[in-house]
């Protein structure tokens, strides 16, 4: 009897070191570990947090305690007198804000897709080039750009902007600020999405299939709507995951716009209802896991979307007259020219008003009006409107902040870029297996959660008893944990279209798992696996809801903004503004020069 034990557990240790023998095995185990802890623990402790009775808040004084667990939270937040302010009309104006954006990015983007990639459409390059520069930009930028443009003292209460300065037109409150401006400013940010997913559909669409229905004299009309249409619905539904994902969770624009969101609330009433606050958090995390539920449901039907069979590899292109293609082009640059040169401009131009945001002098505009004491000021000065501030030039403050974000940006591209590439390398070796595709999905679920509910949920993970509030360790692991599923999806796909054969004669020659990576299979899949570490750090440059609670005001350049608004130093958000754009362009173009990775490549660039 114990020879028999003893022989099981011989082969049940064989089995466990046969396993591990494999890197893959060994990658999915850790990663599996990790991803379960770094996804799951936050959730936990924020759902912890939400039955928590908080000492100096609402809930502490409905229950008489100071510690120990209510639903007290739950029951207020739903039924109180103040739930229609706190809750339903935050939850409402959220909704209507994901779906609005979700219109405004598929109608834009997908419609710029269409004529980039199937008309005769004049200044493809250039268009395709610009088009994208939104949503490399910070996503306040275009909120911001929108206040400097359409403010005015009589309706907004601000300073005249453009608009009100120079024309002496004031804009209607409705356009200036709330639901209107935030779901347009969001849908043009986001419509490089639409754009990205749609246009390499209609790029790579066999043009038989619309020919086929023209044969039939099938109206235009009917053609677009029966076939076309249900062809993209994939790139669609994947542009509403991404778009309402993001918008539900977005903190900048409705907070400069003056529109009230799940999001923006959460900053609200975190201080006196801090269990509420985190109630709000677990909604947002739900929307975003049920809009993720939907859009898989909707693509595990039995339809098919099949556009490139290759039997033709020929895509139509409508000709859209000599007149309308340069019309259509000039419509376009004027439209790309407001939405992503214009804010540079703005910004820059901000820098050397006398009085940041006021264009009233416009009217009567003499240069000699401007001023560079905001760059140039190099000591502390009380007057002036600098409030003790050096000049942006001289600011240490400033310069600590961008040294910060771009040790952020560059530690989380390279931990999240490497731990990427090894999920997506174990996940390709062993994609069938139910570890593999576990791994895989708890990888890419804190992308589909909204980023400011993912900062919440790590700040009430790392505010107790491990303590890393308003360090950069911190927020690198927010950010490597956010940003991991660029680098693990980027990768995945490389490693799929990578033949088993390469490695395996790698192996017959007794070559380590180690140097099989380094020497074989990342340079082979060298640009896919760059443009894994490249995303992360392009996107954390301009990061402000997955961070602006996690540390203080000074620590990196997007939580500087709130801070020097407050002290009324507008000249140094629009500064600030300025040098995280030029530098996330300037980085942009170094990439596409280097490495020739372009967001926009394959579909009109």
């Amino acid at each position: 009897m114990s020879s028999q034990k003893n022989n099981r557990r011989v082969i049940m240790w064989n089995k466990i070191k046969t396993f591990f023998s494999k890197p893959q095995n060994t990658i999915l185990v850790v990663m599996g570990l990790i991803c379960t802890f770094t996804t799951f623990a936050p959730i936990i402790a924020i759902i912890e947090d939400t039955l928590a009775i908080h000492p100096g808040t609402i809930d502490a004084n409905l229950t008489g305690k100071v510690s120990g667990y209510t639903i007290v939270n739950y029951t207020d937040l739903f039924t109180s007198s103040v739930a229609k302010i706190n809750l339903w009309n935050p939850l409402l104006n959220t909704l209507l804000l994901a779906v609005g954006a979700c219109a405004v990015s598929i109608l834009y983007g997908g419609l710029f897709a269409f004529l980039v990639t199937r008309t005769n459409l004049r200044f493809k390059k250039y268009l395709s080039s610009i088009f994208i520069f939104p949503y490399i930009m910070p996503q306040w930028t275009l909120a911001t750009v929108w206040k400097n443009l359409f403010d005015s003292i009589a309706v907004t209460g601000n300073r005249d902007g453009v608009l009100a300065g120079l024309l002496g037109v004031n804009m209607p409150k409705w356009w200036c600020s709330g639901m209107f401006p935030s779901i347009l400013v969001l849908g043009l940010h986001y419509a490089p999405f639409a754009y990205i997913l749609i246009g390499g559909i209609f790029r790579n669409m066999d043009a038989n299939l619309e020919e086929a229905a023209t044969i039939l004299n099938t109206p235009k009309w009917k053609i677009m709507t029966r076939v076309t249409l249900p062809l993209i619905r994939p790139a669609i539904l994947s542009t509403i995951l991404l778009v309402f994902g993001s918008s539900m969770g977005s903190y900048p624009v409705p907070h400069f716009l003056g529109l009230t969101t799940l999001s923006t609330r959460y900053i609200e009433i975190n201080d006196r209802r801090a269990g509420q606050a985190s109630i709000l958090a677990v909604i947002m995390m739900l929307l975003g896991i049920a809009i993720m539920y939907f859009n898989q449901r909707s693509l595990k039907s039995r339809k098919s979307y099949t556009t490139v069979t290759g039997k033709s590899g020929q895509t139509s292109v409508i000709n859209i007259g000599r007149i309308g293609k340069t019309l259509v082009a000039v419509i376009l640059i004027i439209i790309t020219f407001f939405t992503s040169i214009f804010p540079i401009i703005s910004f820059a131009f901000e820098t050397f008003l006398p009085n940041p945001g006021d264009y009233s002098f416009l009217k009567t505009f003499d240069s000699s009006n401007l001023t560079t004491k905001w760059w140039m000021t190099n000591e502390n000065v009380t007057e002036n409107g600098m409030y003790g501030q050096k000049g942006m030039l001289f600011n240490e403050m400033i310069w600590q902040g961008f040294a910060g974000t771009m040790l952020v940006s560059v530690a989380c591209a390279l931990t999240a870029g490497i731990l990427g590439t090894l999920i997506g390398y174990a996940v390709s070796k062993r994609r069938r297996s139910k570890l593999a595709g576990y791994v895989n999905s708890v990888a890419f679920l804190p992308y589909l959660m909204p980023s400011i509910a993912v900062s919440i949920a790590f700040f009430k993970l790392f505010s107790g008893s491990i303590n890393l509030f308003n360090t950069y360790w911190l927020l690198i692991i927010v950010g490597t944990v956010k940003y991991i599923p660029f680098a693990s999806r980027s990768s995945l796909n490389s490693m799929l279209q990578l033949s088993g054969e390469i490695e395996e004669a790698a192996i017959i020659q007794d070559i380590p798992w180690r140097k099989r990576m380094t020497r074989i299979i990342v340079p082979i899949q060298k640009s896919s696996i760059v443009s894994g570490f490249l995303l992360p750090f392009m996107t954390c440059l301009r990061e402000l809801s997955l961070f602006m609670l996690l540390c203080g005001q000074g620590l990196i350049l997007s939580t500087q903004l709130d801070y020097f608004d407050e002290m009324g130093l507008y000249a140094f958000s629009s500064g600030i503004n300025l040098i995280l754009i030029v530098t996330i362009l300037i980085c942009n173009a170094l990439v596409n020069k280097i490495t020739g990775a372009s967001l926009d490549k394959g579909i009109g660039g």
